[in-house]
């Protein structure tokens, strides 16, 4: 794995262990135990990190205010790949959090030269996945948003080509527009913050994202006018690029302080009391008081022929339109974890976690464990021939895919109205 990691790349290899070591993504487990509901996608070992999700658990399990986004480059017809983030947004709506999706048609216009009528058209389609399988919240296009564009705007001022060379590995030859994209996702990181008011936000992304999440913290770090430290027997709240009128007001907002040149420090209070009082002035003096994102990240569903499910390999995807004729034609030929004979599996049985089939059922298919555990235990004892399996795995995704599709015609009418 590069430092410099591509997530417009279609085909890398991640190397998880490195990464986490390499950026400072911290396992999921220990967090997410803390959570009233540990949702199954963390349970089975599809979301393995994370990035500040505690603050996350916080407001979940405090019934205090939080944010969820994602975004989806449209450059082309949705598929399981993307349904595991789909998921993930939906669960923490559902948990309290005020949900945005992005459509990222710049991107798409820029990275991959799609029309503006085919980014719309694609971004459509996502639309209607997600409020079909219950997404609530606002949505739009990054073209469309005239106060995303004039955050990104407000947050270029924080980026530098050579910010963007380190984390992207941009060149002489990287497009004007593509560095413009970069500065619209960040600025649909902080745009919940932005329309609703700052609160800890979670982005669900995979793992090839984070070059996206990494730049945006440090970005919503730099614009912040505070910084407050917790010295141990005082908070110390110091001006970073504050007027000296919004020093003026923390000074005045807790008596007793002490007020230096460029910080005043504060006794008697909690971190959060705090900071939550600086955040409130940041805003009141024209500032923007973000939290810094925090983020999950999840591992990709392989594809039918191994590797990442990618649009650039068709035989290996589901698309959500994908005629039975077709999907059986797929599943039936999918790589397997099974022996080479069938003696040898009856007598040695299939490994389950080598096999996209199974690991199909784990991410999407089978939402009772119980029956996962099944499944798993007659693969592992030889009981279950890979034949049979593709064929009960492919009448769960024809139901799947059919119960999904009468869900996305019927709200196809939200997804006009974006």
């Amino acid at each position: 794995m590069q430092s410099e990691m591509n997530p417009w790349s279609s085909n890398q290899t991640i190397d998880v262990d490195r990464l986490f070591a390499e950026f400072g993504i911290g396992p999921i487990g220990e967090v997410a135990r803390r959570l009233p509901e540990v949702p199954s996608f963390m349970r089975r070992g599809v979301v393995v990190g994370h990035r500040d999700y505690g603050l996350i658990v916080d407001a979940i399990r405090n019934r205090t205010p939080f944010h969820v986004l994602t975004g989806f480059m449209p450059s082309g017809l949705p598929h399981l790949g993307h349904l595991m983030v789909m998921k993930e947004v939906v669960w923490h709506i559902r948990q309290g959090g005020n949900g945005y999706v992005a459509v990222a048609d710049r991107e798409a216009h820029a990275v991959r030269g799609l029309s503006w009528e085919k980014c719309r058209e694609f971004g459509k389609e996502y639309l209607k996945a997600l409020y079909a399988l219950g997404f609530e919240g606002t949505t739009y296009y990054q073209s469309k948003n005239e106060r995303l564009k004039d955050l990104a705007f407000e947050a270029s001022t924080k980026v530098n080509f050579s910010d963007l060379s380190a984390i992207y590995g941009f060149g002489p030859e990287t497009s004007l527009s593509h560095a413009v994209s970069v500065a619209t996702q960040v600025a649909d990181i902080l745009f919940p913050q932005l329309d609703a008011g700052p609160a800890p936000t979670v982005v669900p992304v995979g793992l090839d994202q984070d070059p996206h999440i990494r730049l945006t913290r440090d970005v919503a770090y730099k614009l912040r006018m505070f910084t407050v430290e917790d010295r141990g027997d005082h908070i110390s709240v110091r001006s970073k690029n504050a007027p000296e009128e919004a020093l003026e007001a923390v000074s005045r907002a807790f008596p007793g302080s002490k007020k230096y040149a460029g910080h005043v420090d504060v006794t008697g209070l909690s971190m959060d009391r705090v900071e939550g009082a600086v955040r409130e002035i940041e805003i009141a003096h024209g500032g923007f008081g973000f939290y810094l994102p925090s983020s999950t990240y999840h591992i990709f569903i392989p594809g039918l022929q191994g590797g990442k499910m990618s649009s650039s390999v068709p035989d290996s995807l589901i698309g959500f339109y994908e005629s039975e004729r077709s999907l059986k034609k797929k599943i039936m030929a999918a790589l397997t974890g099974g022996r080479m004979t069938l003696e040898e599996q009856r007598r040695l049985g299939g490994e389950p976690d080598r096999c996209p089939v199974y690991l199909l059922n784990l991410f999407h298919m089978l939402e009772d464990d119980v029956e996962l555990a099944d499944l798993r235990r007659r693969c592992e004892s030889g009981e279950l021939t890979c034949g049979q399996c593709k064929k009960e795995t492919l009448e769960r995704v024809q139901a799947f895919l059919v119960d999904l599709r009468e869900k996305m015609d019927a709200v196809e009418h939200l997804a006009e109205e974006v």
